[in-house]
């Protein structure tokens, strides 16, 4: 059986990592979404607001779980048996990092390996960071975020509050 993770910050989660999950489903018999707490960054939601997220977003499917973690990936895989990590390329700066993160991993943890996916076309330019750039400015963020995830983002980021 191959497990993968997909870490991530999910802050917050788009329709981008919905079609990761969605083209990763097929290649493995389990995935797991993992938020990683990150005490270097300011979320916009809480960990456990991210994962009720992607829980409520994400596909009921039997092979599909969330949860978070701290520390090393590869720490976490290896607790939980996971034998791939898997992570989204839309650019070539995206690429860049992942590489020099993967080969890192794969340093750490010779027996994980990172498997790429580029998303659909449509999702290859949507960040999270831009994302709530433009709910901040009240723009139009239908077509990238599940409407959950687009109310609650907007309620956190409404002016004055």
């Amino acid at each position: 059986m191959v497990s993968a993770l997909y870490p991530g910050s999910f802050d917050p989660v788009t329709r981008g990592h919905l079609d990761l999950v969605e083209r990763a489903l097929p290649l493995f018999d389990h995935l797991t979404v993992a938020v990683a707490r990150n005490g270097s960054k300011t979320p916009t939601f809480s960990v456990d607001e991210r994962v009720e997220l992607l829980r409520e977003v994400l596909p009921k499917d039997s092979r599909l779980s969330v949860t978070s973690f701290g520390g090393l990936v590869v720490d976490f895989c290896r607790a939980q048996k996971i034998g791939a990590v898997l992570r989204g390329i839309r650019t070539v700066s995206d690429f860049e990092y992942e590489y020099q993160m993967a080969l890192t991993n794969r340093h750490l943890a010779p027996g994980i390996e990172t498997v790429f996916v580029m998303p659909s076309v449509q999702f290859s330019y949507v960040s999270s960071s831009l994302i709530r750039e433009i709910v901040r400015n009240g723009g139009d963020v239908s077509s990238f975020l599940p409407p959950p995830v687009e109310q609650r983002l907007r309620e956190r980021l409404r002016p004055g509050r």
